[in-house]
């Protein structure tokens, strides 16, 4: 809808990545003060930040480059093009995951205390950046007389960026909720798991960028079914597990 937002002389400044970083913004701000409130230091959480954002960049990149790999053979600089958008969320949450607890257990933090923690703000973070989606037209819906009009695909298509995002939103308040009555180490971050997919699943049904590739589902949606079995299976261990105590 407006892939750039202004231009200073030469510079473009991208809707796309003009969000990306207000999301980073907004959910290491947040996490800070959540931090400091539960007695870890702001600076150890910044930089946790920033390191799960880059490699979780370079994660959901890769693997949206390999979805479309024909594409960057024959357009090999467009790959470092993230300005013209083009991640995969299941990519960045991997490699942002095995980033994460690589930085936990070299810095000595409680894995599932973190992980809690850091959860509804993920979503948070993914509802603010998926509004840079809408602006940039990518992650698009089908086309629809109820949609909204996007020149760059000179198209009424449903606004799927927009509908993600405002239910990201309520993830974020259902995981704040959760977070501030579990007794149990990781169902907060377990629940993440289990509302995202859900979600993911049903509004792939809306999407017009994804093709079907088994029983009439796409690759998102398989991802999705296998990403809520494992959220499940973790929240049915945790019932087994006694209340927690403290942090660690």
């Amino acid at each position: 809808m407006c892939p750039i937002l202004f231009k200073l002389g030469p510079i473009s400044i991208y809707a796309y990545g003009t969000m990306l970083a207000l999301a980073f913004l907004v959910v290491t701000f947040l996490l800070r003060k959540e931090a400091s409130s539960r007695g870890i230091g702001p600076n150890l959480i910044s930089d946790f930040c920033f390191w799960v954002l880059v490699v979780g960049i370079i994660g959901a990149r890769l693997l949206y480059v390999l979805l479309n790999i024909s594409y960057y053979l024959n357009n090999p600089l467009e790959i470092i093009m993230l300005q013209h958008g083009g991640l995969v969320w299941y990519g960045g949450l991997f490699f942002g995951i095995v980033s994460g607890l690589y930085f936990l257990r070299r810095h000595f933090l409680g894995i599932g205390y973190i992980l809690d923690m850091i959860a509804p703000f993920v979503a948070l973070g993914e509802a603010i950046g998926r509004i840079g989606c809408l602006l940039n037209g990518c992650c698009y819906g089908r086309p629809s007389i109820f949609g909204l009009y996007f020149p760059v695909h000179k198209a009424v298509l449903i606004p799927t960026q927009l509908y993600w995002s405002v239910f990201l939103l309520v993830v974020f308040l259902i995981l704040r909720i959760i977070q501030s009555r579990a007794n149990k180490k990781l169902l907060v971050f377990f629940s993440y798991l289990m509302l995202h997919s859900l979600g993911r699943f049903f509004l792939e049904f809306l999407r017009g960028d994804s093709l079907p590739i088994f029983l009439n589902l796409n690759l998102f949606q398989l991802i999705s079914i296998s990403v809520f079995i494992i959220g499940a299976i973790g929240i049915i261990s945790r019932q087994r597990i006694p209340r927690i105590s403290g942090r660690g």
